[in-house]
């Protein structure tokens, strides 16, 4: 166009909507939105802060119950064993857990240093444990007849444990959920698939799981972490994020409760910033998980057995002291634990799991400052033989976790100059160091100029893991 034929109210129009423009991302960028024109992303901050309580904390527990507690045979038992609703619905005619006291576990849970509790408020068998008013089947219609999740929150609230819920995506019961591989339906001729889910409809129970969500996050306070659980893509008849409406959930959660941390199991691409953090399961990633060269926040689900809901006769359950170096190197590697219980139909925990919980809370008593607030050690401190380090970078303290008690010595190497002080944890008793250069000889080893020896008692300290704690330069 010819410029010089513009008039001045043309140029004053086109002042007033760049003006505009400006002053509403500016207000956008001020009530933490994006502009109209801009995609719709986390910003890292806001990303960062949300999550510093639950980087810090590191220990959470995970708590798997339902009708499945009853058969006690695995939490997937509807599905593995082809039940029909009929025989499955058994169960809900005679649930009634009379020993249930929520207060007992929040105890428990809190002497043995859990930080955070995630609770199955509707697994994959699509009963509820909440009095939700979208559904029948739930635990009010139950011979119990009251509600579970309610006073469960109040008393870990009350112990100063923050709240997280779980909710299955997956729903064997619900009637417009379609059949797909992992479903206990599943026909084993594929072809009657089809016919199968011709009167079913995701679409309804999308609307239903955001209904059930809305329940959720905004009926119980404030919730810290949504656990959704699972995106089952590839392969033949699975299901994608678009069968959730894995954004519509996410921006769902994030407008009730706008401080709530995600998991990554919507099925959202690597590259999304919808989560928060990933989830390997049962088992530990040999170093920290990366996405795109980058490491990722992560947080390891594990079993004390090999069953997630009760499983009477699972005899595989982990030591007190392969679940204290489990959580010491899941830290060490810059991550949390959410260690699994799964309650009895009657409402108490596994004889197995109160003793391991109760040994967790000797070790954590005195030894909890290695988790609490650590990370990953900086590259500069080698980890000696047989041990585990983690790091606290707000204090500047470094925590060994000695796994075999060595005879008088602990070599640390390339750490002269680098330490101020260094004693054993669970009592605060001082250890000696010495940094001189040493000759070898028949009763000596040869020491290298910039290595450091730690002189220990030659009994190991009678604690399940022994923690020296290093006060850094």
């Amino acid at each position: 166009f010819n410029e010089q034929n513009i008039t001045y109210k043309t140029i004053n129009m086109k002042r007033v909507i760049i003006y505009t423009f400006l002053f509403l991302s500016l207000i956008c960028q001020k009530m933490n939105a994006t502009p109209p024109s801009q995609k719709q992303s986390d910003s890292p901050i806001n990303k960062t802060e949300r999550m510093s309580w639950w980087t810090h904390d590191r220990f959470g527990l995970f708590i798997h119950w339902g009708l499945y507690a009853m058969p006690a045979r695995h939490e997937w038992v509807k599905s593995r064993e082809k039940m029909s609703d009929e025989h499955y619905n058994r169960y809900k005619d005679l649930f009634n857990p009379d020993l249930y006291n929520p207060e007992e576990w929040a105890h428990m849970a809190k002497s043995a240093g859990v930080k955070y509790m995630v609770f199955t408020t509707k697994h994959h068998d699509g009963f509820c444990m909440w009095d939700s008013k979208y559904t029948d089947y739930k635990i009010t219609n139950t011979p119990y007849k009251k509600d579970i999740l309610k006073p469960l929150v109040n008393a870990f609230r009350n112990e100063g444990i923050r709240i997280g819920f779980y909710y299955s995506l997956l729903d064997w019961h619900h009637p417009d959920f379609t059949i797909d591989r992992n479903h206990p339906q599943m026909p084993q001729n594929p072809e009657l698939l089809k016919e199968l889910n011709k009167n079913r409809n995701m679409a309804n129970y999308r609307e239903y799981m955001k209904n059930q969500l809305t329940e959720l996050l905004t009926e119980f306070g404030q919730i810290d972490e949504l656990f959704m659980d699972y995106t089952y893509a590839e392969g033949e008849n699975g299901k994608n994020s678009k069968d959730w409406d894995a954004e519509g959930i996410i921006k769902l959660a994030r407008k009730l409760q706008p401080q709530i941390i995600i998991n990554n199991r919507l099925g959202l691409s690597e590259n999304n910033q919808g989560w928060d953090y990933i989830t390997p399961e049962q088992f530990m990633p040999q170093q920290w998980p990366t996405i795109n060269n980058l490491r990722v926040p992560w947080e390891t689900c594990q079993t004390f057995s090999g069953s997630w809901g009760y499983n009477r006769d699972e005899y595989s359950w982990k030591s007190v002291h392969q679940l204290i170096v489990m959580l010491a190197e899941t830290v060490s590697k810059g991550g949390n634990l959410l260690l699994n219980v799964g309650p009895t139909a009657r409402g108490v925990f596994d004889e197995r799991a109160i003793e391991r919980l109760n040994g967790l809370a000797h070790w954590m008593r005195f030894h909890s400052n290695s988790i609490y607030g650590c990370t990953a050690a900086p590259s500069e401190y080698s980890c000696p033989n047989n041990c585990i380090l983690t790091y606290n970078p707000s204090t500047k303290r470094l925590y060994i976790h000695v796994l075999e008690w060595p005879f008088k010595s602990l070599y640390l190497k390339q750490y002269k100059g680098k330490i101020k002080y260094a004693q054993l944890l669970n009592d605060n008793s001082e250890l000696k160091f010495r940094t001189e250069t040493q000759k070898g000889s028949h009763m000596t080893e040869n020491t290298g100029a910039d290595d450091i020896i730690i002189t220990l008692p030659v009994e190991r300290p009678n604690v399940e893991v022994p923690v020296i704690e290093l006060v850094l330069e």
